[in-house]
């Protein structure tokens, strides 16, 4: 895993050098310094919040719920029929942790349908990447409603959810995990790459999804490529949602 001391660093833009010291603060960030030459880069500029990496593999990553992909899934992405939100069972517009937020895709979605969302990320920086989209979604007239039913923590998920009450168990617990043998556009693949460089592959997920079929009220989704082999051996799914290239393998909770 990145060594966040040493190969990360926040560098802002000069009138919003505050609001910087800030983000450092939030999720435990260096700021930058003229001795050291971190591989990434957090540049904080007037628009937004950008990971910036010096070898080039992929950049600028950042997160954006206002424009973009986020703007066509709002317009076209097919309401409460599309596979995702038959996957979380949507009907009944439930409460919904994503306990793998990533950049946070999947969870505006999940927002835009009605749901209240809790988005889990424990890599500070992809948190503060979020914490940026959100702020600014949140100031975005179109998007302020969905993004009010995003809340994001910034912790390991494994930890959040062992602490939940039953009284506090969510309707659906959504995971996508960071996988190696996950096929995506070239873009996206970029951006797996960088993603997994900052957090490392998931290979805690299968006890992940332990907990989370223990800690939900009635089901946890597990979103994976087609042809990947199932997270845990037992217990199996109760049932699957196909696209072309991605399966959601669903469980329910026993009673």
């Amino acid at each position: 895993m990145l060594d966040i001391s040493t190969e990360v660093a926040i560098v802002a833009d000069s009138q919003r050098n505050t609001a910087a010291k800030r983000l450092a603060s939030q999720f435990n960030l260096p700021l930058a310094s003229k001795d050291k030459k971190p591989r990434f880069t957090l540049w904080l500029g007037p628009e937004r919040l950008e990971l910036h990496d010096r070898q080039k593999t992929a950049g600028p990553v950042y997160v954006e719920f206002t424009a973009g992909r986020a703007l066509h899934r709002r317009r076209f992405g097919g309401g409460k029929n599309q596979p995702l939100a038959r996957a979380i069972g949507i009907k009944d517009n439930p409460t919904v942790i994503d306990a793998t937020a990533g950049l946070g895709r999947d969870s505006f979605v999940f927002a835009t349908l009605g749901c209240k969302v809790i988005m889990l990320e424990r890599s500070p920086i992809l948190a503060a990447l979020l914490a940026d989209g959100l702020m600014r979604a949140e100031l975005h007239a179109p998007t302020a409603t969905i993004a009010d039913r995003i809340t994001l923590i910034h912790d390991d998920a494994r930890d959040y959810l062992k602490k939940i009450n039953d009284q506090d168990k969510p309707a659906t617990i959504y995971l996508d995990p960071m996988y190696p043998h996950r096929k995506k556009s070239a873009l996206v693949k970029k951006e797996m790459r960088i993603a997994r460089e900052l957090v490392s592959d998931d290979d805690d997920a299968t006890e992940l999804l332990k907990i989370a079929i223990d800690k939900t009220q009635n089901r946890v989704t597990v979103k994976r490529p087609i042809h990947a082999e199932l997270l845990i051996a037992t217990p199996k799914p109760d049932t699957q949602i196909r696209r072309k290239k991605t399966r959601y393998d669903i469980y329910f909770r026993k009673a």
